[in-house]
């Protein structure tokens, strides 16, 4: 079973795809990790982020392997050559380059495919900005969050993470290949003033009435 939420970034994805996953004993994926994994990788290797043809390289030719990390709740993790960067990918300058990596259509057919293969370890909720329109469109399960933009902004300062939400929207919606969207069918929430355990509890109960 595969529950997906979409929408921008500080709309509440991670904190109420958490939360789901906790609550239904699933395993969380974080899709937006696995590109700032790739995204740090390139940045590990001095790989120009504009230069496409080198991205996709790196792509191409970088070893990794899905790995489950334990935790509350357990996720499903793209590691390189083994290794989990972990917090090294919540720096201001990989979340940009993620951006920059995400725009590479052939990036995002290979994260496409990883993506898909997390299905092989179990229910999954899958957090990200195409699940529901690219990755697994086929799931009865979507949802569509979002927040207007001050309050965006404002989550993020509280964090204490320095993100460009606004370039990162931008590319997003802009890119040639499934560009930022809600899914067909999908159930759209606006969290701008509903706390987190709200959406988590709306979430959970449509599922468990719907199974």
């Amino acid at each position: 079973m595969i529950i997906a939420i979409d929408g921008p970034g500080a709309s509440g994805k991670s904190t109420v795809a958490r939360g789901v996953a906790r609550a239904l004993g699933f395993l969380y994926v974080d899709t937006g990790g696995m590109y700032r994994t790739l995204a740090w990788h390139c940045l590990q290797l001095g790989v120009e982020m504009g230069n496409s043809k080198a991205v996709a390289a790196a792509c191409r030719r970088w070893k990794t392997r899905l790995h489950r990390l334990e935790g509350d709740p357990a996720e499903v993790v793209l590691l390189v050559e083994g290794f989990y960067p972990g917090d090294a990918l919540r720096t201001r300058e990989v979340a940009k380059a993620a951006s920059d990596v995400a725009v590479v259509a052939s990036v995002r057919l290979w994260m496409k495919r990883r993506q898909r293969e997390c299905a092989e370890f179990g229910n999954l909720v899958v957090e990200g900005r195409d699940i529901g329109t690219n990755v697994f469109p086929e799931t009865d399960w979507k949802f569509w969050l979002d927040a207007d933009a001050s309050e965006r902004n404002r989550r993020r300062s509280a964090q204490g993470v320095e993100d460009n939400l606004a370039y990162r929207d931008r590319q997003d919606s802009q890119r040639r290949a499934t560009p930022l969207m809600a899914g067909l069918g999908a159930v759209r929430i606006d969290t701008t003033a509903m706390p987190a355990a709200k959406v988590v509890e709306r979430i959970v109960g449509s599922v468990r009435v719907g199974t």
